[in-house]
């Protein structure tokens, strides 16, 4: 059996590709990792690479050694908030389907490519490709029900999974399973699906703490902040360097008052991978501390991610969403009409619940809050729970008219998760401005 590296959320993890053609086994597996699903990040991913690197010096027509290496620099490129990285893979993942071409693992490895630059149709075909050429590739299964999600085709998620399951369990299906679920609101399969994933995980660091975040990120949406504290600890014991733990971790902390140790904490995971979600969330942390030199330093995380987007959008990423999201909130009046275009865009390309609250959102912050409804309607309706959501539905809904829905949408956002953000009280009056 071949080993090859198979993007899965939020760890790169091994899984089977069939063939002799295979990279050295110390550049796909983590220390103390089964074969079956252990997973790199950090020093870890960045010896693998380096191992692949050499291994490919020495052995450079080696196409399933190519696949590994360009999902690794995938990887790496989403930990490090370096969209750079993708062109790396994008060469590395070329080179392997030119060696071989109907090659899962370099299709796999494409539709991890494709869907980490927001291409989700691409990822889609890709990861079908693959599926054609090795049914149980763990990677395709993976990317497949990512790319389905993406595009808001819920329903075929949903069978996408179950398939998976039947094919291939373990915690990269299970993870996206527990997703599935609750993007339909059900919460306690969504933990259900968590926990199998946990059992599945075979105490490998690396799967202990992207599950773990899993269910810390699950608990803080519900509120559950000292769950998710205990779960990102986990996280973190297994894993220090984490930083999708220590972001959720952060705004756990921010969530019972405690802001200062948020900041500190989220000024540590920017400095590390400057990313969209983290900046402007230590962005609207400073904010509502408002002490001296607070707005300037809010100020600054917002213009970073104007950076990144650019960045992004350079290295073939499609940063629609990202900006839509950061620029509604926090631009210019000329950067909130751009935040509605890029938004319009992205609907244009793919209807999820994600993109219609953007969209809603959007254009009632560009004074068009009768248009915003029929989207912030959307946003809410598969029953995921998610607060922002919520609370933007309620805004519009007092917009147009409805003050007793807007009253329910507030409470329950606030209800549920009521350190959502730092800054929802304040945003009746931006949609004004």
């Amino acid at each position: 059996m071949a080993l090859a590296l198979a993007i899965t959320g939020g760890a790169v993890v091994v899984g089977g590709a069939g063939g002799s053609d295979r990279p050295p086994p110390s550049a796909a597996v983590a220390p103390g990792a089964g074969a079956g699903s252990g997973s790199l990040r950090g020093a870890d991913l960045d010896r693998g690479i380096e191992a692949l690197q050499a291994h490919l010096r020495d052995q450079p027509r080696n196409s399933a050694a190519w696949a590994s290496l360009g999902t690794a620099y995938v990887e790496q490129a989403r930990t490090r908030g370096d969209p750079s990285r993708y062109r790396e893979a994008e060469r590395a993942l070329e080179r392997s389907l030119k060696l071989r071409p109907r090659n899962d693992a370099g299709l796999a490895g494409r539709a991890a490519l494709a869907a980490a630059r927001h291409d989700f149709t691409g990822a889609l075909r890709d990861a079908e490709a693959a599926l054609d050429v090795n049914p149980y590739s763990e990677g395709a299964l993976a990317s497949r029900i990512d790319a389905l999600v993406e595009l808001g085709r819920y329903g075929a998620a949903s069978r996408a999974a179950d398939e998976a399951d039947a094919r291939r369990p373990g915690v990269p299906v299970f993870t996206r399973y527990a997703y599935v679920r609750e993007l339909r609101g059900d919460v306690a399969g969504a933990r259900r699906a968590l926990s199998r994933a946990a059992d599945a995980g075979g105490g490998g660091g690396g799967d202990v703490a992207y599950v773990a975040t899993e269910l810390g990120q699950l608990a803080w949406r519900q509120g559950q902040y000292g769950e998710a504290l205990k779960q990102c600890g986990r996280a973190l014991r297994a894993d220090a360097s984490y930083l999708l733990a220590m972001e959720c971790q952060a705004r756990a902390w921010a969530g019972q008052g405690r802001t200062a140790q948020a900041i500190r904490t989220l000024r540590d995971v920017v400095a590390r991978a400057p990313l969209p979600g983290p900046l402007v969330a230590l962005g609207e942390l400073y904010e509502a501390r408002g002490e001296r030199g607070d707005a300037a330093k809010a100020r600054e995380q917002y213009a970073l991610v104007s950076a990144w987007v650019s960045l992004a959008r350079a290295n073939g990423v499609n940063a629609d969403l990202d900006a839509a999201i950061a620029l509604t909130d926090h631009g210019t009046r000329a950067e909130r009409k751009a935040a509605l275009r890029a938004a319009r865009a992205e609907w244009g390309r793919r209807h999820t619940v994600h993109t219609a609250d953007a969209l809603a959102w959007a254009l009632h912050v560009n004074g068009r809050s009768e248009e915003a409804l029929a989207y912030a309607r959307r946003a809410t309706a598969t029953g995921f729970r998610e607060a922002s959501f919520m609370y933007h539905r309620g805004v519009i809904e007092g917009a147009t008219g409805d003050a007793g829905a807007a009253r329910r949408w507030k409470s329950a956002a606030v209800k549920l998760n009521p350190g959502f953000s730092p800054m929802a009280p304040g945003r009746e009056a931006r949609g004004s401005s």
